[in-house]
């Protein structure tokens, strides 16, 4: 791919729905066999973002043929992580819009308290996965920063 074309943002565009749509398979699966409303399999979802942002900063790093600003590979995660928890949140208003019994499932559980809303959840949904995806995108970038995923050994 042409380097001079290649952006952190579209990559992470690209990666961000890629990973929103493994979380919503997920998510689908989950709910029809009953487990939408188990909050402790939702650490699965954090798992399929590790392998989206991973995926996007090495795609992109593949695309600058191994020369990678620190910043642009964080921000190829961040953005990932971004478009990933927005579009995911949509797409759980939407679910839960058109089955209301799994906000209700929620609701029995009482985590959130009894004023847990579908606004609400879309806000925690994005906030979760954004500071996720933030905290994911540091720690995966000290893995790609250098060139043959050595550790640095002495400052230069």
């Amino acid at each position: 791919m042409n380097e001079s074309r290649t952006t952190p943002e579209g990559i992470g565009i690209r990666y961000g729905l890629l990973t929103a749509a493994g979380m919503m398979v997920y998510f689908v699966v989950a709910a029809l066999l009953g487990l939408a409303d188990r909050i402790e399999f939702s650490f699965l979802n954090f798992a399929i973002m590790i392998v989206g942002i991973c995926l996007a900063i090495r795609y992109f790093k593949h695309t600058r043929h191994g020369h990678m600003p620190y910043l642009q590979g964080f921000g190829t995660g961040i953005m990932t992580a971004i478009v990933s928890s927005v579009t995911f949140g949509f797409f759980f208003i939407l679910f839960a819009l058109l089955r209301p019994d799994v906000m209700d499932q929620i609701h029995a559980q009482d985590f959130f308290g009894f004023d847990l809303s579908v606004t609400i959840a879309f806000l925690a949904i994005m906030l979760q996965g954004v500071m996720a995806g933030a905290i994911i995108s540091l720690i995966a970038m000290q893995y790609f920063k250098s060139p043959d995923h050595k550790p640095v050994e002495g400052v230069e």
